[in-house]
């Protein structure tokens, strides 16, 4: 039986495979109708080199003289349209002489014998080249004589080899481009630059994510379900008299899920889903984007009911007339104005919805936003704790984890991430275990993922003195330490002093996670942000460069104190915010040169009150604050425990300090060289 089988494989082996099947491996030939075009332009071609000249080579007067005319090889002489002379030799010195007939005595193409014409050159006048034959061949005996006909050409297919060429070169290069343009695909694209980009999504090519993927977005779910719902179900509303929105914008940061609920409702309608992005319509040709969203609404039309989901919509449905650019009637407004029309114009434009998405929704143009056109703004938000909660159930469904990964655990560990953070966290952690040549994701793997992604990856091999590494330690012992004793500074969770990204050092706390901040919270704040250059002085009596993330947060957030949130008993309840983002376009601040002058009184004040704060609270701890710097020196990485174990449980307990969260500082780029008279310095690192 062993044997049959083995027999039959061999046999199966010659086989060839049946039509219409092929093997694996076999790349597919895929017929197109430029191959037939290819195919007649080269029969054409080798039927006029075949046809044309018959080989015929140019020979001047001189040498047809000497060496031919003179020598008695010259049968005859064709005159053509009375411009050129063809000339043909006689068969036997044909071939005969080697040395000057044997290139003409086939035709190019085939190996043919050439019986002529084999020599030709152009004369001026038929007179003067009669008068100049004549008196060659006069010493010649009259038996040489040459005749000499004419001869009438009224082909034209020379006079076309001559420029078709250079046409042909034209019109595949301008084929070409315009492909190019028109984004490639079958066919030509030089009348289809006008169409629209947009990726339909039917019955024939279905979209399989659903709103079950969706997860931490109950309120934006809510909103888009019922546009799913009214296509679904229209008598439901229709016969209360309402109407759906013509239109939906979701709005919200990079990253929260705004195109991943586009999909959604793509897999949920069940209607014809037309897919774009705002840049689809920008080209360089003037009245491409306003061709194109015509086409574009046309085909919604047709196929209605329909969805229009444009992606990144600020790249057209920028205000008008606030533009970058120096024109004030560009290509972009005039796209902005036909997709105004399109929306809610003067032609009906029932059955089609348009959901739009962008994180720039302060440089929308107002007329976009209005009732009619985008009905509804949707705020995808970052997620809250349950929020990220649903987000890690999902991405976890794929990966092999054990029994130490907790979701409410991980929720806990990434305050203010977004979904597409979340997804990064997960990922990393699947490459960290494997990087470690585990087979099950651990709860320290996705620790780890969470350092990577927020502080950048450790570089243990940097180069950093004795004196700089205590330098670090007191600089994040100060911030621990200031963070540790005020009641408003977010609780510290961890310290690090091994360089990670583009900081020296760092420090992870605990924020919470709330809606309104007072001016207490914010004030202590800045202070254990200054904790770190405090420290250094008060241990060292000088400070260094690696205060510069720091000073870069305080400075900005004291300026918003005092500018935006009205928080300055001297500037009062005034806020100099714009939120239409009109002032982005302007040269000119919002107050006059006095108020600046008292802005930046007040910041400064502000500043340097708190900093005078943060190191009294430094002195009556700086023996507390010695022994952190030690430990954290000793151990290079430290956690709440250590902070314990120094300065007792925290005065200020709360809820949230049970919670292992993890929330660095940004990492901030080394300073740029400092030049002195004497000597050009190093770059100085920066303490984060």
């Amino acid at each position: 039986m062993a044997e049959e089988n083995k027999n039959s494989k061999e046999n199966n082996k010659d086989r060839k495979p049946l039509d219409g099947f092929r093997k694996p491996g076999i790349p597919k030939f895929n017929f197109s109708f430029y191959w037939i075009y290819a195919i007649i332009a080269i029969v054409f071609f080798a039927v006029q080199f075949l046809s044309w000249g018959g080989g015929a080579a140019e020979v001047n007067w001189n040498k047809f003289e000497s060496q031919m005319l003179m020598k008695g090889d010259v049968e005859k002489i064709v005159v053509i349209n009375k411009e050129r002379a063809e000339v043909y030799i006689k068969h036997d010195r044909l071939m005969k002489n080697d040395t000057l007939y044997k290139s003409v005595r086939t035709k190019p193409f085939g190996n043919m014998e050439n019986t002529g014409p084999h020599f030709y050159f152009n004369i001026g006048s038929v007179e003067s080249f009669e008068k100049q034959l004549a008196e060659a061949q006069s010493t010649l005996p009259p038996e040489d004589h040459v005749n000499l006909t004419y001869a009438k050409d009224d082909s034209i297919w020379k006079e076309l080899m001559s420029w078709l060429p250079f046409v042909l070169l034209m019109v595949f290069f301008w084929v070409f481009v315009m492909r190019r343009m028109g984004g490639g695909g079958g066919g030509s694209q030089i009348f289809n630059i006008g169409k629209s980009k947009a990726t339909l999504f039917d019955k024939d090519l279905v979209v399989k994510t659903t709103f079950n993927d969706v997860a931490g977005l109950e309120e934006a779910k809510v909103e888009v379900m019922e546009i799913v719902d009214f296509l679904k179900n229209p008598k439901k509303y229709t016969t209360l008299g309402g109407k759906i929105p013509r239109g939906a914008l979701l709005v919200g940061p990079p990253g929260t899920g705004k195109t991943l609920l586009a999909k959604a409702v793509a897999g949920e309608a069940q209607v014809p889903f037309f897919s774009l992005s705002g840049s689809d319509f920008v080209e360089m040709f003037v009245g491409v984007g306003a061709s194109r969203v015509r086409d574009l609404f046309r085909q919604a039309k047709e196929k209605s009911p329909s969805i229009i989901f444009i992606d990144e919509i600020d790249a057209i449905g920028r205000a008008r007339g606030k533009s970058p650019s120096f024109s004030s009637n560009d290509e972009r407004e005039s796209t902005l104005n036909q997709l105004l029309t399109e929306m809610d114009g003067f032609g009906s434009n029932s059955g089609v919805i348009i959901i739009g998405a962008t994180n720039r929704a302060d440089v929308l143009d107002r007329a976009l936003l209005r009732p009619g056109r985008f009905d509804r703004q949707i705020y995808v938000e970052l997620p809250d704790l349950n929020g990220r909660k649903e987000i890690f159930a999902v991405h976890l469904k794929p990966l092999k984890i054990d029994n130490t990964v907790e979701i409410d655990f991980l929720s806990r560990q990434t305050p203010g991430f977004s979904g597409a953070d979340i997804a990064n966290v997960c990922n990393e952690a699947a490459l960290i275990a494997a990087r470690k040549n585990k087979n099950i994701i651990g709860k320290q793997d996705f620790l780890d993922a969470v350092d990577r992604i927020i502080g950048g990856l450790e570089k243990k091999n940097k180069i950093v003195t004795k004196h700089e590494k205590e330098v670090i330690a007191y600089h994040e012992s100060g911030h621990a330490t200031i963070s540790w004793l005020l009641e408003h500074a977010h609780p510290l969770v961890k310290v690090s002093i091994v360089p990670r990204g583009q900081s020296l050092g760092a420090a992870w706390y605990l924020p919470e996670e709330r809606q309104i901040t007072t001016t207490e919270q914010l004030e202590d704040e800045i202070c254990a942000a200054l904790g770190g250059r405090a420290a250094e002085e008060v241990v060292y009596g000088k400070i260094s460069t690696g205060a510069l993330s720091d000073l870069e947060k305080i400075t900005k957030q004291a300026y918003a104190m005092v500018t935006i949130y009205g928080l300055n008993d001297r500037i009062g309840n005034l806020s100099f915010y714009d939120s239409s983002g009109q002032q982005d376009y302007t040269f000119q601040k919002p107050y006059s040169e006095q108020t600046a002058q008292i802005i930046d009184q007040e910041v400064s004040k502000l500043i340097e009150k708190s900093y005078a704060r943060t190191k009294n609270l430094l002195v009556e701890n700086k023996s507390k604050l010695e022994m952190l710097a030690k430990v954290l020196l000793e151990k290079e990485v430290i956690f709440k425990e250590d902070l314990e174990g120094i300065f007792g449980k925290r005065p200020f307990a709360s809820h949230d300090d049970e919670m292992q969260s993890i929330a660095p500082k940004p990492p901030v780029a080394t300073l740029p060289e400092a030049s002195s008279a004497d000597d050009q310095a190093a770059p100085a690192g920066v303490i984060n």
